[in-house]
């Protein structure tokens, strides 16, 4: 199994480059086509203090959003054109006016799908936790900050046991066995697991099955929230990809408590491999 078709999601020129600095690299190495899509939202009509539509307003707003989609289709383009890549490229109209949830029907035709991490306050962001949720294909979110890495030495893969953290498990395979190392991470295990030594045992052996080299690490969170824990062994093993199953919690547990998912795509520091 191999990434074959990559779709990038480029919501604005703040994050776009960044995405294509993962994207273009991962679709070379893997001999991928490559998708670029980008969404303006449709403008809305306002009403004038004589109560007519303010076409003024309208022409305007479009004529803004022609120029922004423009502006990124050219810096797609300018990357992607004598790479060698098979590409395409689709902008895009929608009320919304969110580049991945605009183009579902792309990205659930993909392998992967490469996005920006969202910042906070960041209107010019695509809805990245949607995209996870709906997409059903596996996303690479790309950190706002650091290096962009392609090629992924030590992965850290979250383990709970759930439904989703197996797909992003078998989902990320092909990262997996091209990196040096992967280490099975489990948070809390269930007491019945905690002193045998199971706790994350079986999913390494089948990694391993594949042709990883997988390691096992169990931790008490003593308090400390699970993300926190998360981000700590990451930097203990210098990990550069954290493979999680997004989601899956209960939706009233992440309301009030929010949740690693989150915390992922708003502040992790190296690029994360979600999937649901």
């Amino acid at each position: 199994m191999s990434f074959k078709t990559i779709v990038a999601i480029l919501q604005s020129e703040q994050d776009a480059g960044r995405v294509l600095d993962c994207a273009i690299p991962l679709a070379t190495g893997l001999e991928s086509h490559l998708v670029g899509i980008h969404a303006e939202s449709l403008p809305v009509p306002y009403t004038s203090a004589t109560g007519f539509p303010d076409t003024e307003f309208l022409q305007v707003s479009a004529e803004m959003n022609k120029e922004r989609a423009e502006k990124l289709q050219a810096l797609f383009l300018k990357r992607v054109e004598g790479s060698g890549l098979s590409f395409e490229w689709r902008s895009l109209e929608t009320f919304s006016g969110d580049s991945g949830l605009s183009g579902i029907s792309t990205v659930r035709a993909a392998d992967l799908i490469v996005a920006a991490q969202s910042e906070s306050g960041g209107d010019g962001n695509a809805d990245v936790g949607s995209l996870v949720y709906d997409a059903g294909r596996p996303v690479l979110v790309v950190p706002h900050a650091g290096p962009v890495v392609t090629t992924f030495k030590t992965v850290l893969l979250a383990w709970n046991g759930t439904r989703e953290a197996a797909r992003a498990a078998f989902d990320a395979l092909p990262f997996i066995l091209a990196a040096d190392k992967t280490e099975v991470f489990v948070v809390d295990p269930p007491d019945n697991q905690d002193d045998d030594g199971t706790a994350g045992s079986e999913i390494a052996a089948a990694l391993a099955r594949h042709g990883a080299n997988v390691s096992v690490a169990v931790r008490k969170a003593d308090g400390a929230s699970v993300e926190d824990v998360i981000q700590s062994r990451m930097t203990e093993t210098g990990a550069d990809l954290l493979v999680l199953g997004a989601y899956s919690h209960s939706w009233l547990r992440r309301l009030l408590f929010g949740g690693v998912t989150q915390s992922v795509l708003r502040s992790g520091t190296v690029a994360a491999f979600l999937s649901r």
